[in-house]
């Protein structure tokens, strides 16, 4: 029936973030949702944003709007949680949450129903998730009266790192919806102990509820151009195994603006209601360390640490053993390639330094050793001017493209596995211990015919060792 459908929630993960204040574990590359930064639990942030809506009422299969590059991983992480969603939207460049909500919303229409669109980002912890689902239908019924809402954390802190909104009531007494009066930047901390005092101030949590019509009506009324835009980005609209491309020429001239701005700070049909449900970002390694275990001594431990006369510290190891001594109020993450040691009070202040790791052009700002591709992943392990060895880990029943290089051959050793070797039409299966060569300018494609994961070690040598020297004639990922 129409009220069924109306009634319909679907939901809108919002993965296209970078997370670059969680570096050097967050990259460009593989940034903060896709990471599990707590070792107690197997699940990513990603993942777990899709499972806490398991038994809400009338919830949908989720549609994901994410960077073109991270495709596969958002395909493969929503595979390995058994979810099949609704569609993987790519964006080939992040213009912000309104352009990303005004093409899910459409999208929604296409379809032939008018669902309730549930907007959430994908790199938040949510404790109490039977609270949290109570909450989201409690903004269903409120949805359905045409009402836009966006939720406010009832916050335990005067936190400057949070935006904040101000309501019309008292709703962190009350716990009641209330109409927004403001929407309030990032304060100082002046600003932010007041507001924190004031039961009328929430903290911005991202979180939206509202039907795909009304949401469209609005974005119309107060910044059609996006709407427009959007319209025209999904004409033709490429359909790429799961995934859907919109037309990048529209695209990038679409404006890069927030809904809060674009519809939430202007509409007269919008409205907060209170979300206390043990909710954090995580956004940066401080509120890492907050929310993480700690010893007698107030330190957080990930990995292979070993510490002696530490206090108040948070030590991460991804790689080598991390040895802390005599130190106290720090924060040192250590990955294969780079090592941050930075005093707790300082972290507040890691996007400025991120800025300009980026205008110095800091490769190992964007990219990872380790770096996935969607039949498994690689890590660069050393490099010279004319070599470099990789791990190449391939997933069991898939398959490299066919493909050759230019400029570079490669010699590959199986170390676990058995490898199908296709070198310009010849093909030949590999056991571990064995080896093969690839010379310059060969076709050649690389699969693993098993059910175990298969493991090389390639060498390549040549003038020119990076990526974009590979041609391919045949990709069964079309790429």
């Amino acid at each position: 029936s129409q009220e069924e459908s109306n009634t319909k929630i679907l939901p809108v993960i919002l993965s296209g973030g970078r997370g670059t204040r969680l570096w050097p574990l967050s990259r460009s590359s593989y940034p903060k949702q896709y990471l599990s930064i707590n070792k107690k639990n197997k699940y990513t942030f990603l993942q777990e944003t899709v499972l806490r809506l398991n038994g809400i009422k009338n919830i949908q299969t989720p549609l994901v709007v994410c960077n073109e590059d991270q495709r596969f991983v958002v395909a493969e992480q929503m595979r390995s949680i058994n979810i099949v969603p609704e569609s993987i939207l790519l964006e080939p460049f992040g213009k912000n949450t309104a352009p990303a909500i005004a093409l899910s919303a459409l999208m929604a229409t296409k379809m032939n129903y008018d669902p309730i669109l549930l907007v959430l980002p994908s790199d938040h912890k949510i404790e109490d998730i039977n609270s949290f689902q109570k909450k989201i239908l409690e903004g269903v019924e409120l949805v359905k009266e045409g009402n836009l809402i966006t939720f406010g954390i009832v916050p335990k802190s005067s936190n400057t790192q949070y935006g904040y909104i101000e309501s019309k009531e008292e709703i962190c007494k009350t716990n009641q919806s209330s109409e927004i009066v403001s929407f309030i930047e990032k304060p100082n901390k002046e600003i932010a102990e007041k507001l924190f005092l004031n039961k009328k101030y929430t903290w911005n949590s991202g979180i939206f509820l509202f039907k795909a019509s009304t949401i469209l009506n609005e974005l119309n009324k107060f910044t059609p151009e996006v709407v427009d835009i959007c319209i025209k980005s999904l004409e033709g609209i490429e359909k790429d195994l799961n995934f859907q491309r919109i037309n990048n020429n529209y695209f990038k001239d679409c404006p890069n603006i927030a809904i809060d701005v674009a519809v939430m700070e202007k509409t007269k049909s919008g409205k907060v209601l209170p979300l206390d449900v043990g909710w954090n970002d995580l956004g940066s390694w401080e509120s890492v360390w907050e929310d993480s275990n700690k010893d007698i001594n107030k330190n957080t431990l990930y990995g292979n640490v070993f510490i002696k006369d530490v206090k108040n510290s948070f030590l991460r190891s991804e790689d080598r053993l991390l040895v802390g001594f005599g130190i106290k109020d720090l924060c040192v993450v250590e990955t294969d390639d780079s090592v941050l040691i930075a005093s707790k009070t300082s972290l507040n202040s890691m996007k400025e330094l991120i800025k300009e790791l980026e205008d110095q052009n800091v490769q190992e700002l964007k990219l990872n050793k380790k770096v996935h591709r969607p039949w498994g992943h690689y890590t660069s392990i050393m490099r010279g001017e004319t070599w470099l060895v990789k791990r190449l880990v391939i997933n069991p029943m898939e398959s490299l493209s066919l493909q050759m290089h230019k400029h570079r051959s490669e010699n590959w050793v199986i170390v676990k596995g058995i490898a199908k070797v296709e070198i310009e039409n010849n093909v030949s299966f590999l056991n571990v211990n064995e080896s093969t060569y690839v010379p310059i300018g060969a076709k050649h494609r690389l699969s693993n015919p098993n059910k175990e994961t298969l493991i090389i070690i390639e060498v390549q040598s040549g003038t020119y060792l990076e990526e974009d020297d590979i041609i391919r004639f045949e990709d069964k990922y079309r790429r």
